[in-house]
C-alpha cells in the first residue's frame, strides 16, 4: 500500500509555521510497513482540497490529511468532505460527550462552535478524539482510504497512535520495513557512491540504498521490505557487512550515531582521556564531546586559542614557528596539541587551525584552508584539509574531521 499525506493550511504555506506533521507521519508509516510517495501543503479552500483528493486518490490507497477541523469559519475541511463523500453533517452523540468532558475538565460550558465540532459527516467512521474537541475522520471509497486529522501535533499523534495506525493494522495485510544505517565521513557523497557502486548494483530486489548526507556526514541507509522479517534480517547483515569491508575505514558508527558518540565510546572503553586546542574551531570540537552524556568520563578540557599570544603564553607555541610558517600551519597544529596534551595531562589532544572564512585567505593560504593535529605521548600526527568558502560549514566540518582524526588513531587506522 502506498499513501499520500496532505496538509490543510494557509499558516503552513505563508511560512508562519513549519509542516512537522508531514515528517511525523511519515515516519509511522514507514515503520508499519507503508510507503509515502508524495506530500502536499494546500490552501484552506474547498477548491484545492477537493481537487488534492482527486489526485491523491489516482496514486494511493491511503490518503492521510491533517488540519481545518478546528471550530472557526474557516476550518473549512470536514464540510468539504461530506460533500466530496456526498453525505451530509450530523450530531455525533458520543463525540458531543467528549467534547462536553473535556470541557468540564476545565470548569467551562460548551460554546456552540465547539458544539458543531461534534457534528461528522454521516458516511465516515469516526475516530474519537479524548485529548481535544476535533474528531478524527475515516473514509473508505472504492478501495481507498481516506483519514481526516486535526492539525494539532499533538491530537494528530495521539489520534494516530490509537486510532488509525491500529486500524490500519487490522485492515491491511501490510509487508515489513526494515531500516539499517551506517554512518560514514571523510568521502565526498559523488565518491562514495562511484566506490559503491558494483556492490549497489548487485544488491537483492527486497533491498534499497539511499544516501543522505550533510555537512557533519553521510548515512547510507539500507532499507528492506517483504513479508518475512527473518529473511530481510539476514539480507541486510549480510549486505552491510560487505559495504563495510567496501568503505573501510570511512565507516565510523554502524546505526544512528554521530561521531562525537562513536569517539566517546572507544574511549570510554579504553579508559582514554582527551583535550583539545582550538583556534579556527573556536571551541566546536570541545562542545561536540560535551554534547555526549557522561563525557566527563574522558573530556578533560580546552584551550580556545584564537589569538597568537594565547598559542604561545598557553599552549607554549614557539614565536619562531609561527613567524616562519603562520598560525595556520602543519608546525602550529602539531604544536598547539603538543602543548594541549602538557596543559590538560591527558591521553590525546586535539588541535585545530584554519581560515574558516570569509575573509582572511590568501593564494597561499585560501578560506578552507585548515590543518589538525593529534598528539599523544611519544608522537604526533596532523592533516591538511581544503573545505570550502562557507565559514558555518568549514567549523562545523572542521570538528568532525578533528574528532574523526583520533578515532582513526585509536583504531590504528592512522
Amino acid at each position: 500500500m502506498n499513501a499520500e499525506i496532505i496538509t490543510i493550511g494557509d499558516e503552513i504555506l505563508i511560512g508562519q509555521i513549519v509542516d512537522t506533521n508531514s515528517a511525523w507521519i511519515a515516519e509511522e508509516l514507514g515503520k508499519a510497513g507503508i510507503a509515502v510517495t508524495q506530500m502536499s501543503s494546500i490552501s484552506d479552500t474547498r477548491w484545492h482540497i477537493r481537487q488534492a483528493l482527486d489526485q491523491a486518490r489516482e496514486r494511493a490507497g491511503l490518503i492521510v490529511m491533517t488540519g481545518g477541523l478546528g471550530p472557526t469559519l474557516d476550518d473549512i475541511t470536514k464540510k468539504t468532505l461530506a460533500e466530496y463523500f456526498d453525505t451530509e453533517l450530523k450530531l455525533d452523540p458520543e463525540v458531543l460527550a467528549d467534547i462536553t468532558s473535556l470541557f468540564e475538565k476545565f470548569g467551562k460550558s460548551v460554546s456552540p462552535l465547539n458544539r458543531k465540532q461534534a457534528e461528522v459527516p454521516a458516511e465516515c467512521q469516526v475516530l474519537r478524539n479524548s485529548i481535544g474537541t476535533a474528531p478524527g475522520m475515516w473514509f473508505e471509497h472504492h478501495k481507498t482510504i481516506f483519514v481526516s486529522l486535526p492539525g494539532v501535533p499533538y491530537e494528530m499523534k495521539h489520534l494516530m497512535r490509537e486510532r488509525v495506525l491500529p486500524k490500519i493494522l487490522k485492515s491491511v495485510r501490510l509487508p515489513h520495513i526494515l531500516h539499517r544505517t551506517v554512518m560514514t565521513f571523510g568521502l565526498p557523497e559523488s565518491t562514495l557512491a562511484e566506490r559503491l557502486e558494483g556492490w549497489e548494483g548487485q544488491l537483492p530486489k527486497e533491498l534499497k540504498l539511499a544516501y543522505l548526507p550533510n555537512p557533519r556526514h553521510i548515512r547510507l541507509r539500507l532499507s528492506a521490505k517483504g513479508f518475512d522479517p527473518k529473511k530481510l534480517e539476514a539480507l541486510i547483515e549480510e549486505q552491510v557487512a560487505q559495504l563495510k569491508q567496501v568503505v573501510g575505514k570511512y565507516v565510523f558508527a554502524d546505526g544512528e550515531s554521530t561521531m562525537e558518540e562513536a569517539l566517546g565510546l572507544l574511549l570510554r572503553e579504553k579508559g582514554q582521556t582527551v583535550g583539545t586546542a582550538e583556534s579556527c574551531t573556536g571551541g566546536t570540537v570541545s562542545s561536540l564531546l560535551t554534547s555526549v552524556p557522561g563525557s566527563s568520563d574522558y573530556f578533560r578540557g580546552s584551550v580556545v586559542a584564537y589569538h597568537n599570544s594565547i598559542k604561545e603564553e598557553l599552549l607554549g607555541v614557539s614565536p619562531a614557528t609561527l613567524k616562519a610558517h603562520g598560525a595556520v600551519s602543519q608546525q602550529v597544529a602539531q604544536e598547539m596539541a603538543q602543548g594541549a596534551l602538557a596543559l590538560l595531562k591527558t591521553d590525546y589532544a586535539i588541535a585545530t587551525t584554519g581560515v574558516a572564512g570569509p575573509g582572511g585567505g590568501s593564494p597561499e593560504k585560501p578560506v578552507g584552508l585548515v590543518w589538525v593535529a593529534v598528539a599523544w605521548q611519544g608522537g604526533c600526527l596532523a592533516h591538511e584539509y581544503r573545505m570550502g568558502n562557507d565559514r558555518g560549514r568549514n567549523i562545523t566540518r572542521t570538528a568532525v574531521a578533528a574528532l574523526n582524526l583520533l578515532r582513526l588513531k585509536i583504531l590504528g587506522q592512522e
